[in-house]
């Protein structure tokens, strides 16, 4: 699809639709603009996917290259012929320049360009050859010719490619598509999709409590005793609650319950019913009879619930501070309130690093202030007028809602943060403690996700980068030599003063890393330098020894395959006959062998590495003129030499 069309139709379903949803006029552009994002996005995508495409189908004319293999490279006709590949080869050829018949070339094209061809096709020291088709199977030629799930599930996945797309791309080239391994894939993403999502779920179709919804008093109290409860399996259903229920993107509480006898469980987490019945998940159902019982003790954990308080309440300052600094549009898409961090989504472009610093800081500030947090419940009517009050578009509310503000005066709905919210929520700022953003990213075209911390989860994760810090300086550290000292870490200070510690390492971290890079430039400028300087060296001295021979066969101590190279591209230009170089370091062989273009249809350089590795256990390839090759035997590097001399004499 070249052209955008969806972002067109906005105004019309605007017009249609804003009867019910007047909200939607004020959003126009911004929905335009963000169905335009999407639309661009995906071309992208699709785009990007025909060049996987097509690299994929390179990747199966490779194989079946590979598959047909004799001891000299053929035509590409020849290769048609064998083959029997019509529309396959129909698609490689057509993509040849005129000069490019021959298989060699062939995989150059192929593969990109490359030193030598059999680099590309199978790794180092695999020479490419063909055979006749009548030595491989039906079934082999079926496999070459089909497209994997995992390559068609890839398509899909990644690139958009729907499977019917794939197919019918494969049909045309005579190919064909592993369905059953491609809906295999698509079913485990399912089931990984579904781990991911799952909430715990509640089946009260045995249990019927005869209370109704429960009464939740975790507002106030983190202790309460007495009502009933209903037993089944690990849950118990409870007639009064201090624990919250999973629900809005907080999690639920945990903590533990007791039985009128003293026994003692933990509570592993707190759902609700939809028909808003508390369920506790427990760890030990059996300090409990069967059946109903009668008053029970339930404590919730305060520790833990205090880090969710404050991960929620500063998830509403964080939401104020968007609007403050980006934008009033910056709306929220979704959060999650845990003990452990926040992550809140909201309708934005990225954010630039002034924004996300004079976020932290707004909110940052007005924790400090120490301003009230209160919440009061009211009619829907009086609120959902007021654009001054957090109400979520698709959000549905009772007759009754909780409206939580920040700052003002407590109960009047005068603060400067104010949300429809039935969460759990500190009581003044001064208890979150430091705010620190710790990840800002895209989750999709138009919505953005900012991960944070605060207070004692702010300084688990102080302590946590500050290791990966170290670990990234000791990186560094080995790459470059002598530098200069990390700052110190602490983390028996201030959690402002661990976090200002973590920004003085971040800078020191980022400067270290760019003066690695520099230094690596240079001493990988110097190293070449170098290395051309040695092969000049040694390749004016060998000019000098060979000038009388017709031939330059010779052993190079302690030289790598970059050094020979080097010095056979400077010995060619001083000396005009065949060229055989061997060298060893570190325990590997490495050869080189160059012949003149005028003598190639004497002596052929790919051939003359063919017959001499094997001698020290290795192999090699190239053209006639120039070739390489390798070894793992040095010991028999002079009666390579000596072969080289008997190929060329």
């Amino acid at each position: 699809i070249e052209v955008q069309f969806l972002f067109k139709l906005v105004d019309i379903v605007v017009k249609a639709m804003s009867v019910v949803f007047p909200e939607l006029q004020e959003q126009t552009e911004t929905i335009r603009s963000t169905i335009r994002k999407e639309e661009d996005l995906f071309n992208r995508t699709v785009e990007r996917g025909f060049l996987e495409w097509h690299d994929l189908i390179v990747d199966i004319a490779s194989d079946i290259l590979k598959a047909f293999a004799r001891e000299s490279p053929l035509s590409v006709m020849d290769f048609v012929e064998l083959t029997n590949l019509d529309a396959l080869n129909r698609a490689i050829i057509k993509g040849l320049t005129p000069e490019a018949n021959s298989l060699e070339k062939l995989v150059h094209r192929l593969r990109g360009k490359v030193d030598f061809p059999d680099q590309a096709l199978g790794g180092p020291n695999v020479w490419l050859k063909v055979r006749s088709d009548r030595e491989l199977s039906n079934a082999e030629i079926r496999q070459l010719k089909t497209i994997s799930g995992a390559e068609a599930f890839k398509l899909y996945d990644t690139y958009g490619f729907p499977l019917d797309l794939t197919q019918l791309k494969a049909r045309e080239l005579d190919l064909s598509v592993d369905v059953q391994g491609f809906e295999k894939l698509m079913e485990q993403q399912r089931s990984r999709s579904r781990g991911a999502q799952k909430k715990e779920t509640i089946e009260v179709t045995s249990v019927q409590p005869l209370w109704g919804p429960t009464k939740f008093v975790g507002y106030d109290h983190l202790i309460a005793e007495g009502g009933h409860f209903v037993l089944e399996g690990d849950k118990l259903y409870v007639e009064i609650s201090p624990f919250y229920a999973e629900m809005g993107g907080q999690v639920g509480d945990t903590g533990f319950v007791e039985s009128t006898d003293g026994k003692q469980t933990s509570v592993l987490n707190t759902v609700r019913s939809a028909d808003g019945v508390h369920v506790l998940r427990i760890a030990d159902r059996e300090i409990f009879g069967p059946g109903s019982g009668i008053p029970l003790r339930q404590i919730v954990d305060v520790d833990r619930r205090k880090l969710i308080q404050g991960h929620h309440t500063v998830t509403h300052l964080l939401h104020w501070a968007l609007h403050e600094v980006v934008s009033r549009d910056a709306a929220q898409k979704g959060s999650y309130v845990g003990p452990d961090k926040l992550t809140f989504d909201f309708s934005s472009a990225a954010l630039t690093p002034e924004q996300k610093r004079d976020v932290e800081k707004l909110v940052n500030e007005k924790i400090s202030e120490n301003a009230p947090v209160s919440w009061t419940e009211i009619p829907y009517a009086e609120v959902k007028k007021r654009k001054d009050i957090q109400q979520f578009f698709g959000e549905k509310y009772g007759d009754l809602v909780r409206v939580v503000q920040v700052g003002g005066e407590p109960t009047k709905l005068n603060g400067y943060s104010m949300e429809l919210c039935g969460g759990t929520h500190v009581r003044s700022t001064s208890e979150i403690g430091a705010f620190r953003i710790v990840r800002e990213e895209a989750i999709a075209a138009g919505t953005r996700r900012i991960e944070a911390v605060a207070g004692d989860a702010a300084r688990v994760w102080a302590r946590e980068e500050a290791a990966r810090q170290q670990e990234k300086f000791e990186t560094l550290s080995r790459k470059k030599p002598d530098p200069s000292p990390l700052p110190v870490f602490t983390d028996t200070v201030q959690t402002d003063e661990m976090l200002k510690q973590i920004d003085a390492r971040a800078a020191h971290l980022e400067k270290f890393d760019v003066d690695v890079r520099d230094w690596e430039k240079k001493h990988a400028k110097q190293a070449e330098a170098d290395l051309r300087s040695r092969a000049a060296q040694i390749a004016n001295e060998l000019a000098l020894t060979k000038v009388s021979q017709k031939i330059c066969v010779v052993g190079v101590p302690d030289a790598d395959a970059k050094l020979l190279q080097a010095v056979a591209d400077a010995l060619k230009q001083k000396f005009d006959g065949p060229i055989v170089l061997a060298g060893a370091k570190g325990g590997n062989v490495a050869l080189v062998a160059v012949v003149p273009k005028q003598l190639t249809s004497k002596f052929q350089a790919n051939k003359i590495i063919q017959q001499i590795a094997p001698i020290v256990g290795g192999k090699g390839g190239g053209r006639p003129e120039s070739a390489q090759g390798g070894g793992t035997d040095p010991a028999k590097i002079d009666d390579l030499l000596a072969e080289a001399r008997r190929l060329l004499s």
